[in-house]
């Protein structure tokens, strides 16, 4: 039972016996400390509805709530806020129908289908912060769907073809001398990343060179020779030249197993990858239809465009003079795909930084005048970049924080900590080991998860690591301790199944009230895709169980249904706890 929704379909109620309204949105907030109450609804709007004074308009609402209802104990009025005091008996029942329910919070599955996309890197460098807010993000996103009773389909489009790919190609070609991952000692992922820097600093300077020579700047990033070698290359994988696809296999070999031991270390998946390699061959099909239909045209170079200025855009490349493809090309090709190869999706959710964001409209409205009716369910899940102390990351400069260089030293850092506290005195060290990663990843996890995904951030591991405060580590101590809590009250004769007591306790009551609007609060992180909403709310929880702990003795208390409530009320938050980090992808503890 929701109490807060309870309540306001009563003061709804309220409102259109007393000043003959129709349904109105209230507006009820927790009560401020100072006063009796816990649930206040706000007047100052309903004024114009009852065409009497705020103080005088709470009043009228009050007193209807206590002889219309059996909700309300008693009340008072503050100004134009209309504090509520709750029968003690609501409290208990609510909480004995939260008790009830076997999966709390969680909607079965009810034939709604959505696809997420998250992750979706490139094969010529390793993933890097901003990826991880990515998959953090995207894996979150898609299991608070399932959690609100959808099927969600886990997938990547894995960017695998282009100039990029080629640039690390060329540089290999130039200057690997055979090297490999077995040979370097490097995971497959940064052995490629490590060439795409090297492009980029003999690019630098070769146009230098060049221009020292009397060239432009613009004839010089042309005739580059190693740019040239790469756009060579390019030109000889989409004609299919058995010795340039064969070195692109192998490179793209090494990455795939360098990025699924970093995966593995996320605790992402994913059900189905779709590669660029393959689905650009789909929307060079689709860009080609279009020029027949007259939805796209050709320049007199040979190029095909989309005119989007009547929409209020511009024109859009789709096919270069030389009949190679663009991202926009094979993104056309994958949404198509997808949509094909899973035709019951209601909504297909791109999970990508907001510096891709009139991308995505220029390909749903391409979509749209191709005459996909679904391209009004893709969902451009856009969200802010990372910074740094140092700024802005650059991958072709090597100069972007690894994600498996931040995941260890997360890692390392959660153990250097946790030893000092001595927490792990009792554990074996296979033990220790899984806490140490578990604190390390959730601790990351949860500071890049609790920020609106709109916002641009800046990323503070020091911060993230703490145990006191806004952080990951703070809500598994809090779980460890209601854990530690039960397991003493397992030796005890302790009775939870039958909760009858005649009054309840202000820290009891907000710790029900709390968890009366999980569901609510999974249902809002469903619809604004923002497990921010889930991080606030587990945090909100953990702080008020640490104020409740701290407030009011569980084994000390004599009367067996009083304990009896606080233990059951330990376990559910406790549970409430791990199923909300679990929508972020984070481990709890048993012990910590």
């Amino acid at each position: 039972m929701n109490l807060d929704q309870l309540l306001k379909s009563k003061i709804e109620e309220a409102l259109g016996v007393l000043f003959d309204a129709a349904k109105t949105s209230v507006q009820i907030q927790p009560t401020n400390a100072e006063f009796e109450g816990s649930h206040t609804l706000v007047c100052f709007s309903l004024t114009k509805i009852s065409k009497k004074k705020p103080e005088e308009t709470a009043e009228l609402i009050g007193q209807w709530l206590i002889e219309n209802t059996t909700l309300v104990d008693r009340y008072n009025v503050v100004k134009g806020f209309l504090n509520l005091v709750l029968d003690d008996k609501v409290w208990v029942e609510v909480f004995q129908s939260i008790l009830k329910e076997g999966n709390y919070g969680v909607v079965p599955p009810a034939g709604k289908e959505i696809m997420v996309e998250y992750s979706s890197p490139n094969t010529n460098k390793p993933l890097h912060l901003g990826h991880l807010r990515n998959n953090f993000l995207g894996w979150s996103v898609a299991a608070i769907y399932e959690a609100a009773g959808f099927i969600v389909h886990r997938v990547q489009i894995i960017n695998d073809r282009g100039i990029h790919i080629c640039k690390s190609m060329a540089a290999w070609k130039l200057f690997g001398n055979g090297e490999n991952p077995e040979s370097s000692g490097l995971k497959g992922d940064k052995l490629v990343g490590k060439y795409y820097v090297e492009f980029d600093k003999v690019y630098k300077k070769e146009i230098t060179d060049l221009v020292a020579k009397g060239a432009s700047q613009e004839q010089a990033e042309k005739e580059a020779p190693i740019m040239k070698l790469a756009i060579e290359l390019l030109q000889k994988w989409e004609q299919r030249d058995a010795d340039t696809i064969s070195l692109w296999k192998m490179m793209n070999g090494w990455v795939y197993n360098g990025f699924e031991a970093t995966y593995q270390q996320m605790g992402v998946q994913f059900e189905k990858l779709y590669f660029e390699s393959e689905t650009y061959l789909l929307g060079k099909e689709e860009v080609l239809k279009g020029v027949e239909q007259g939805v796209f045209f050709k320049k007199e170079d040979g190029s095909v465009w989309v005119d989007l200025t009547a929409d209020g855009l511009d024109e859009k490349v789709l096919l270069r003079s030389d009949g190679t493809s663009v991202y926009m090309t094979q993104d056309i090709g994958t949404a198509i795909l997808r949509f094909r190869d899973f035709p019951k999706i209601s909504k297909q959710v791109y999970t990508v930084g907001n510096e891709q964001e009139y991308h995505f409209k220029v390909l749903f409205l391409i979509l749209a005048k191709l005459g996909y009716t679904w391209a009004k369910e893709c969902f451009h899940l856009s969200y802010g970049m990372v910074d740094l102390p140092s700024g802005k990351m650059k991958s072709r400069e090597g100069t972007v924080v690894d994600a498996d260089d931040l995941m260890a030293e997360m890692i390392e850092e959660a153990e250097k900590q946790t030893r000092e506290l001595g927490k792990i005195d009792e554990m074996d060290e296979g033990e220790a080991n899984d806490l140490f990663e578990m604190i390390g990843i959730g601790a990351l996890k949860f500071y890049l998860l609790k920020v609106d995904p709109k916002k641009r951030m800046m990323f503070n591991p020091n911060e993230s690591i703490q145990l006191q405060g806004h952080t990951g580590p703070f809500i598994q101590y809090t779980h460890a301790r209601i854990r530690s809590i039960v397991r003493k009250a397992a030796t005890m004769p302790i009775k939870r199944d039958s909760i009858n007591v005649d009054a309840l306790l202000p820290n009891e009551q907000k710790l029900i009230s709390l968890l009366s609007i999980y569901p609510t609060r999974i249902q809002d992180a469903a619809r604004d895709y923002s497990p921010s909403v889930i991080a606030g709310y587990v945090y909100d929880l953990a702080k008020e169980y640490n104020q409740f702990y701290q407030a009011i003795p569980i084994f000390s208390e004599n009367d067996q249904q009083k304990l009896g409530l606080r233990v059951a009320l330990s376990e559910k938050v406790g549970e409430v706890l791990s199923k909300s980090m679990k929508l972020l992808g984070i481990r709890v503890p048993e012990r910590m």
